[in-house]
């Protein structure tokens, strides 16, 4: 039955994708903002599919540091699909840092750039983070949120650290205050499997780190805030349904963290 409701759950996600997508176009007409409001009713009513569909919920808790500030960053922990998607019915403005990639793919990649967001070419590190701190301060400098996985990429629920510098580079930079971020997605909607679990995803937005910090002052703080409570959630979680740790690493890797 799992099975089932997973596959209709993604059959229904790529169809209301598209559909939006394509219905969407007039957005295009009405600027950025337009888009970005297009994004939260895709975001909203993804929860609400995975909700109807694989009994999925999510608890977003901590909003209030969240609402008090713009034109900030805000750092999340990277376990799933599941965050790029939810995360931004929580941001009125807000700009993603992602993968050069994603701007090629057909009329996705056009809202991409059209709602600038910054795409940063991965395989060109020096490139890349001079591109990363010269968009994302503009954008911050206008009020608006970045979005950015200090992992670079999704990491198991339960896998150890891999933070890159990236991050703290920008925060350098931007002289910008950093909303942490702590979630369990990676329980729920694994990556590399169609499975969809029941349960509730929680969302944790931390405690803001004020700019201002030296630069592995706050490197060390990041880190520590978003792991811990992660640590936590997943706790949480596997208390309430321990069937659930089938989602989480098995072989730790202990690759060091890397620029």
């Amino acid at each position: 039955m799992l099975l089932i409701r997973s596959v209709l759950f993604n059959i229904a996600f790529y169809l209301l994708t598209a559909i939006l997508a394509i219905g969407g176009l007039p957005t295009i007409l009405f600027g950025r903002r337009a888009i970005l409001e297009l994004a939260r009713v895709w975001g909203r009513a993804t929860l609400w599919l995975l909700d109807a569909l694989c009994g999925m919920k999510v608890e977003f808790r901590g909003v209030e540091n969240l609402r008090q500030q713009h034109g900030c960053i805000i750092a999340s922990k990277h376990q799933s699909a599941w965050e790029t998607v939810a995360l931004v019915t929580q941001v009125e403005d807000f700009t993603y840092i992602l993968k050069r990639e994603l701007i090629f793919i057909p009329l996705f990649g056009q809202y991409l750039k059209l709602s600038n967001q910054i795409a940063i070419d991965r395989k060109s590190r020096s490139t890349a983070l001079r591109d990363l701190v010269q968009q994302a301060g503009a954008a911050i400098a206008e009020g608006r949120a970045i979005f950015i996985f200090p992992e670079g990429t999704r990491r198991p629920a339960g896998a150890p650290p891999l933070y890159k510098s990236g991050v703290s580079h920008l925060y350098a930079a931007a002289k910008a205050p950093c909303v942490p971020v702590a979630l369990n997605s990676g329980l729920f909607w694994p990556r590399r499997t169609v499975l969809r679990r029941p349960g509730t995803v929680v969302v944790e937005f931390l405690p803001v780190i004020p700019a201002g910090l030296k630069t592995s002052e706050f490197a060390r703080v990041l880190q520590d805030r978003i792991e811990t409570a992660t640590q936590g959630l997943i706790a949480e979680a596997l208390a309430k349904d321990p069937g659930l740790a089938v989602n989480l690493e098995k072989n730790p890797d202990p690759t060091p963290a890397t620029n």
